[in-house]
Formats: structure tokens, sequence, C-alpha cells
């Protein structure tokens, strides 16, 4: 089916399904799922994409698909990172997870308290089959990228 799509088709396809997980992800919002900043970090990726899709379905030139992978790698890549962070992998930023209050004085502690992020992105807010939103926005932006990709490599005959 793809193999029959042209630039121009794949790079408004690419670009619909980056639109299609932002508005995703703004119901999962409005449904009372806060992000956390990491969450917020994935849709940058995306709404770039977007852009790049509408840009790149008037104009199919190949740089604008060049931007359409590169920016849906990177949402993939931070999803990818934020997993690692929810499953204890490794370390998130500092601004995304809670200290021990070890070793704190009170004042500090109640600082502490004060500056938190109201959402933490080390726990995981909604799964799906064994697998976090975060997850999830990896493997969609994976595909998307693969998308772009396509798109790229295929002639501009349009």
């Amino acid at each position: 089916m793809i193999d029959l799509l042209t630039r121009k088709q794949l790079i408004g396809l690419a670009g619909l399904g980056s639109a299609l997980l932002l508005a995703g992800a703004f119901v999962f919002q409005a449904l009372g799922y806060a992000p956390c900043a990491m969450c917020l970090w994935q849709r940058w990726p995306h709404a770039v994409a977007v852009g790049l899709g509408a840009v790149g379905f008037v104009f199919p030139i190949g740089m604008v698909a060049l931007a359409g992978v590169l920016s849906a790698a990177s949402s993939a890549a931070l999803g990818v990172y934020h997993t690692g962070v929810e499953r204890n992998w490794w370390e998130g930023p500092a601004t995304c997870a809670s200290a021990s209050p070890t070793g704190l004085s009170p004042e500090e502690l109640l600082e502490q308290i004060m500056t938190a992020p109201l959402v933490r992105c080390d726990e995981v807010a909604w799964q799906m089959l064994g697998l976090s939103m975060a997850s999830w926005n990896a493997l969609a932006s994976l595909g998307l990228a693969a998308i772009w990709l396509t798109a790229l490599r295929r002639p501009r005959a349009d």
C-alpha cells in the first residue's frame, strides 16, 4: 500500500499522524491526565512535524522530508528516554522527580515541596498492554519516522 503513495501523500500522511498524536495527548489532558515536563518535550517535535507536513504537502521537497525524519526521530528518542525514567532504568532530570529529603533542614524541605513539579516524570500515569504513553509515543514516532524516510527516498514526481 505504501508503495503506491507519492512523496506528497507520504508527507501529508506523516504530518497527519503527528497531528493525531498531538490530538490524542490533548484528549488525555482534557480527561485529567496532566502532562509532566518530559511529556511536553515529546509534543514539540510533533508540532514541528505537523507544520512540515503542511509545507511538504504543498512543496514536496527532500529537505522537508529530511526535517520530518529528524523531528519524528527526536520525539521517539524522547519517548524512549522518558520510558527509561518511568521504569527506573536511568535517572531523569532533577526537575521531574522528587529528591530524597534526607539531610534537609525543615526550611530546605519546605522549599523542595513548594518548587516540586505537580506531575512527576518517573511515574506512569496511564498504560495499555504494559506500555506507558511515553512508550506508545516512541513506537508511533518511529513509525512516523519510517514514513518520513520513505517520503525522503521517494522521487519527487508530483
